[in-house]
């Protein structure tokens, strides 16, 4: 199981500033998580079909982010 790199102590002020931060800035949090996590997937994406065209590598990101039902209605594929 893998380790935290955070220490419960840490952890713990960490949640406290978050929930004392005004709404503005917890949204703004929220959003570069999320960008975090788009990024990430979409170079994962790149890095697992090297050959694929960026439409290709587009069309398998929002598999990876949507799932293939939505990623198909989506894409008409």
């Amino acid at each position: 199981m893998p380790t935290a790199d955070t220490s419960p102590e840490a952890e713990a002020i960490q949640i406290d500033l978050l929930r004392k931060a005004p709404t503005w800035k917890r949204l703004r949090v929220a959003a570069e998580m999320s960008e975090t996590v788009i990024l990430l997937s979409r170079l994962g994406v790149a890095r697992r079909n090297p050959g694929a065209s960026p439409s290709e590598l587009q069309r398998l990101s929002a598999v990876a982010l949507l799932g293939p039902e939505l990623a198909s209605r989506v894409y008409g594929q």
